[in-house]
C-alpha cells in the first residue's frame, strides 16, 4: 500500500495519499522537461474576448513576510467569506460519533478591492501542512502562516447571477492549497466554494478553535476505504450545493449564484470527487479531475452526456495505458464532451498551490517522485488557463479554441484519446 504517492506515516500521508498510486503506480516517474513558454503564449489561438490574459505577478511588500501568491488575472476584484456547514443526516466516516462537518471558503466577484486582504492559512494549519511534508522549519511555517491572499475579507459582491464552481483539495491537503484557482475563477465572474472535508486535511481549523487533523490518513488503508472516501466527498459537495441553493441558504450572498450553472473540480481525490458528485447529483453540469485516480468509477452508462476534463501528469501513471487504469476506464465511460490532457514536467502537486509554496519556502517535495521540471509560475498559468477555458465553454457557452488541440505555444500540454 505504501508508494511514493501514498505514505502512511503521520508526517507524509497528509500530502501524498492519492488513489492513482495505491494499487498500480510505480515509485518513480519519468518526466519530460517542459518548455518555458511566455504567459501570453498560453492563449494563442483562443478567442480574444474569452481567453485568459495571463501576466507575471510583480513582487510586492508581502514578500518580506509571507509567500507571494500569483495575482488573479480577471477583471473583477475578489471577495471571500467562510462558512461552517454541518450535515446532521450523516455521521463522519472517520470519527463516527460526530456529524459530517465542512469548512467552506466562498470566493466571489466583488465590487471593490478596497479592504483587508483575507489570510491564506491559519498559522496552525500552515505548520501542520509543512510538518506533513516532512519539514520542521519554524521560519518557513511562520512565512506560510503570514501569507495573504488577493481576496478582500467580507467584500460586497457584484450584482447579477454567476456560475458556481465547487473545489475539493487532495487527500490530506487543506482547502487553501487551491486558492490560486479559486481567486482566478472569482476574478473572472464565478462564485467558488472551496471545501475542507473534516478529518481529511493535515490540519484545518473549525469553530471553537478545534484543529482537526488527518484521521483519514491513518484509517484509510484499502482501495475500498478510498472508494468510500471518494463517494463521501461527492456527498459533501452535493450538501454544499443544497446549502447554497436551497430555500434557506447558508451564505448571505447566495442570491448571486446561478443554480443552473454549477461545476465541480478538484485535485487528486478531490478531482475524483468531482466525477462522483456528477454521478450522484445532476445539478452539477461539468467536472474536472486534476491528477486524481477515479476511486468512485465513472458509471458504465456515463454522466448523462455532461462534459468532463481529465488534466494530469504526462508520465507513466497518467498516459493512456499507464499505471492508473481508472483513467482509461473513465475515458471509455465518459459519454459527453471530454478531453484528456497531460502536462510535461508536471508533478502530482503541480495542479495545486504547492509548487508556489514550496518554491518560495525552499521546501523539498516529499516522497520518491522526481521533482517537477515545470516552473511554479508556469504550472499555475497552465492550470488556470485550461480549467477556466473548460468552465467558460461549458457553464457560459463561450467558444474556447484553446481546448481544440495542441498548440506550438503550449508544448507542455498533450491531448490524448479521441476527443468529442
Amino acid at each position: 500500500m505504501k508508494t511514493s504517492r501514498t505514505l502512511r506515516s503521520a508526517a507524509a500521508a497528509a500530502l501524498l495519499a492519492t488513489l492513482a498510486a495505491t494499487a498500480t503506480a510505480p515509485t518513480a516517474q519519468a518526466h519530460t522537461p517542459g518548455a518555458g513558454a511566455s504567459a501570453a503564449a498560453l492563449t494563442a489561438g483562443a478567442s480574444a474576448t474569452t481567453a485568459p490574459v495571463l501576466r507575471q505577478t510583480a513582487p510586492d511588500s508581502r514578500a518580506a513576510v509571507g509567500v507571494v501568491l500569483p495575482r488573479p488575472t480577471g477583471p473583477s476584484a475578489v471577495g471571500r467569506s467562510t462558512l461552517h456547514l454541518v450535515d446532521r443526516s450523516r455521521q463522519d466516516p472517520w470519527v463516527p460519533d460526530r456529524p459530517r462537518e465542512l469548512m467552506v471558503d466562498m470566493y466571489y466577484p466583488a465590487r471593490s478591492a478596497a479592504g483587508t486582504p483575507a489570510p491564506y492559512a491559519d498559522p496552525r494549519e500552515a505548520r501542520l501542512l509543512l510538518e506533513a511534508a516532512g519539514n520542521q522549519d519554524a521560519e518557513a511555517a511562520a512565512r506560510l502562516g503570514a501569507t495573504l491572499t488577493h481576496s478582500v475579507a467580507g467584500a460586497r459582491p457584484q450584482g447579477g447571477r454567476h456560475p458556481l464552481v465547487l473545489l475539493s483539495p487532495g487527500f490530506g491537503a487543506p482547502r487553501f492549497t487551491l486558492t490560486t484557482l479559486a481567486e482566478e475563477y472569482a476574478s473572472r465572474g464565478y462564485v467558488v466554494a472551496v471545501v475542507d472535508h473534516a478529518y481529511e486535511a493535515a490540519g484545518a481549523v473549525f469553530p471553537g478553535g478545534r484543529v482537526l487533523t488527518c484521521v483519514a490518513c491513518e484509517k484509510a488503508q484499502t482501495l475500498e476505504d478510498m472508494r468510500k472516501a471518494t463517494v463521501n466527498r461527492g456527498r459533501d459537495l452535493s450538501h454544499v450545493v443544497d446549502r447554497l441553493t436551497g430555500p434557506r441558504p447558508a451564505w448571505r450572498y447566495a442570491r448571486t449564484i446561478d443554480r443552473k450553472r454549477i461545476g465541480a473540480a478538484g485535485h487528486s481525490i478531490g478531482g475524483a470527487a468531482a466525477a462522483s458528485v456528477m454521478a450522484q447529483d445532476d445539478r452539477v453540469r461539468a467536472g474536472v479531475n486534476m491528477d486524481g485516480s477515479f476511486g468512485d468509477p465513472v458509471p458504465a452508462g456515463g454522466l448523462g452526456g455532461r462534459p468532463f476534463l481529465m488534466l494530469g501528469t504526462h508520465d507513466e501513471v497518467h498516459l493512456p495505458g499507464g499505471g492508473d487504469p481508472t483513467w482509461d476506464e473513465a475515458w471509455r465511460h465518459l459519454d459527453g464532451w471530454k478531453r484528456w490532457l497531460g502536462v510535461s514536467g508536471a508533478h502530482h502537486f503541480t495542479f495545486s498551490d504547492v509548487p508556489v509554496l514550496f518554491d518560495q519556502l525552499g521546501v523539498a517535495y516529499p516522497g520518491e517522485q522526481p521533482q517537477p521540471t515545470i516552473a511554479a509560475g508556469r504550472a499555475v498559468e497552465l492550470t488556470r488557463a485550461y480549467t477556466t477555458a473548460f468552465f467558460d465553454r461549458h457553464l457560459r457557452g463561450r467558444p474556447q479554441p484553446l481546448l481544440d488541440g495542441p498548440t506550438a505555444q503550449n508544448p507542455e500540454v498533450h491531448f490524448h484519446g479521441d476527443a468529442r
